[in-house]
C-alpha cells in the first residue's frame, strides 16, 4: 500500500508488519568496487589546489613508517586495512613528494631480531630503498612501549628490564647512524602507573634518565668513529595515554626533567612536541613552543591536529583548527624554526590503503604547505604590521609616569587593536583580505 507524497520528496514505502517508513534510494546508481578507486582520484584532482611533487620537497616534512602502516585498528577497534611494508610505503612517499621517513624500530624489526643479523639484513634492505626511491632517513625511535617487557615501563624495578631499555635505545642509535638520520625520538608512555604508591617516582624518574644517558653516551663514541655528527635526541610528551598517571606528561614537565641535573649530557636532549598532545591536556600549542623556543629546546616538531581533552585520535594537519595552525606556523617562521615536521598521524578508519596515499598523505601535505605560506603572507601583512607597532609603541607618556588611570588612558583606544589583528588573520585565512566576500 503506497503512501502519499508531496512532489519532490523521495518516495517512502511503509513496512506494514513494523509501520517504518523505509527510504527507497533507487535513483542513487551504486559504484561498483572495481570503479571506487578512479572516482576518489577524479575527485581528488577536481578538489584543485596540490602542489607537485618537486614543490612539497622544498619542505622539512617527515614522513613515519608507522602512520602509513597503521591498519585502522584500536583498543576497541579492528583493523579497516590490510598490512603494508617499508618499501611501499617509501615508494608511494617518494610519489607524493614527500623527502623523509623515518620510523620505531620495531616497525620494521621484528623484536627477536633487534641486534641481530635480522636487523643488519633489514636495515641495509632499508638503505637500499631510500637511495632507490631518493628518500633520506630523517629520524628513528625505540619502540619502548608495545612489548610486554615494557609492562612496567622501561624504567621498571627490575634490573634486567633497565639494562634491557639501555640495550635497546643504543641499538636504535646504531640504527640512525647506519641509515643517517639525524634525530633520535623517546615516547615514555608507559612511564608511570596505574596505582599511586606502587612506584616511588622520583627513583623512576632516576632510572629513566639512565637510559637516555646510556643512549647519549653510546652515540658520542659511535659518532666519532663514524666521523658523523651526533644524533639529536628529543623527548615526545603525551599527557592522556597509555598509564593512569605519566611522570612526564608534558613538554614543560621534560623542559624540567632536560634541567634536573639527572642527566649526563642536558645539552644533547631537546624535545620534539606533538600538536594534538599539548592541546589535549588544555594548553596552547603555540605557547608550548613559545617556551621550548626560549629554552633553545624545540628540535623536532609532530604535526596533527585533534580535539581538546579526548583520546589520542591523531587526525591530519588543519583538518580541525586551520587558523591555530596559521597562528603556530607565524611563531615558527617568526623564529627561523628549521627542523622536521614529522606528519604523525592516523589516517582514519574509513579511508581505503589506497586512499591512505592518494588522499590522506598528499592532502595533509597540501595543507601544512598552504598554511606554512599564508603565516609568511600574515607576517608581511602591512595593516597587522602597523597595529602591532602600535601596539608597542604605546599611548604617549603621562606627566606622572606612576599615574594607573593616567597610563590606562593613554592606551585606552589601543588595545581594541588586538581583536581587529584577531580579525585580520581571520581575514587572511579565508581569502577575504584579498576581496572574497559572499554574494547575500
Amino acid at each position: 500500500m503506497r503512501r502519499q507524497r508531496n512532489a519532490g520528496t523521495p518516495p517512502v514505502l511503509l513496512n506494514m508488519d513494523r509501520a517504518r517508513p523505509i527510504l527507497r534510494l533507487s535513483f542513487m546508481k551504486p559504484v561498483p568496487p572495481n570503479q571506487q578507486a578512479a572516482l576518489v582520484d577524479r575527485l581528488m584532482s577536481a578538489c584543485g589546489g596540490a602542489y607537485t611533487p618537486e614543490q612539497r620537497r622544498r619542505y622539512f616534512i617527515t614522513g613515519p613508517q608507522w602512520a602509513a602502516a597503521y591498519e585502522g585498528h584500536a583498543l576497541f577497534h579492528a583493523p579497516t586495512r590490510h598490512a603494508v611494508g617499508f618499501e611501499q610505503v617509501i615508494r608511494e612517499y617518494a610519489k607524493i613528494g614527500i623527502g623523509w621517513w623515518c620510523t620505531h624500530d620495531t616497525d620494521v624489526i621484528p623484536t627477536a631480531d633487534i641486534g641481530k643479523d635480522g636487523q643488519h639484513k633489514i636495515v641495509e634492505r632499508i638503505d637500499a630503498c631510500l637511495k632507490e626511491n631518493g628518500l633520506k632517513c630523517s629520524m628513528v625511535t625505540t619502540e619502548t612501549f608495545h612489548h610486554a617487557v615494557w609492562a612496567a615501563s622501561p624504567a621498571a624495578e627490575s634490573p634486567a628490564v633497565r639494562e634491557y631499555a639501555a640495550y635497546r635505545v643504543k641499538n636504535t642509535v646504531d640504527i640512525g647512524h647506519r641509515l643517517g638520520a639525524q634525530f633520535a625520538v623517546y615516547w615514555p608512555g608507559s612511564l608511570g602507573y596505574f596505582m599511586q604508591g606502587a612506584v616511588e617516582e622520583t627513583e623512576t624518574l632516576k632510572w629513566y634518565a639512565e637510559a637516555l644517558n646510556a643512549a647519549c653516551e653510546h652515540d658520542i663514541e659511535a659518532a666519532k668513529k663514524l666521523n658523523r655528527p651526533t644524533l639529536k635526541h628529543c623527548m615526545e610528551a603525551k599527557p592522556f595515554e597509555p598509564q593512569a598517571e605519566i611522570l612526564l606528561p608534558t613538554s614543560d614537565a621534560m623542559l624540567g626533567f632536560i634541567g634536573s641535573g639527572l642527566l649526563t649530557h642536558p645539552e644533547m636532549v631537546g624535545l620534539n612536541p606533538e600538536y594534538l598532545h599539548e592541546l589535549m591536556w588544555g594548553g596552547a600549542p603555540r605557547a608550548v613552543l613559545a617556551r621550548a623556543l626560549l629554552a633553545k629546546k624545540l628540535w623536532h616538531f609532530d604535526i596533527n591536529d585533534g580535539y581538546r581533552l579526548k583520546h589520542d585520535v591523531d587526525i591530519a594537519v588543519g583538518l580541525v583548527n586551520p587558523l591555530d595552525w596559521m597562528l603556530v606556523l607565524m611563531l615558527l617562521r617568526s623564529h627561523g624554526y628549521n627542523g622536521p615536521f614529522n606528519l604523525d598521524f592516523k589516517p582514519p578508519r574509513t579511508t581505503s590503503n589506497h586512499g591512505v596515499f592518494a588522499v590522506s598523505f598528499p592532502t595533509a601535505v597540501d595543507r601544512f604547505i598552504t598554511l606554512w605560506e599564508m603565516a609568511g603572507e600574515a607576517l608581511e601583512d602591512p595593516i597587522i604590521k602597523e597595529a602591532t607597532d602600535a601596539l608597542k609603541a604605546g599611548g604617549e607618556l603621562p606627566a606622572d609616569r606612576h599615574d594607573a588611570q593616567a597610563i590606562t588612558e593613554s592606551n585606552r583606544d589601543l588595545l581594541s587593536l588586538h581583536e581587529l589583528i584577531a580579525h585580520r588573520l581571520v581575514q587572511i585565512l579565508l581569502g577575504l583580505h584579498r576581496g572574497r566576500v559572499y554574494s547575500l
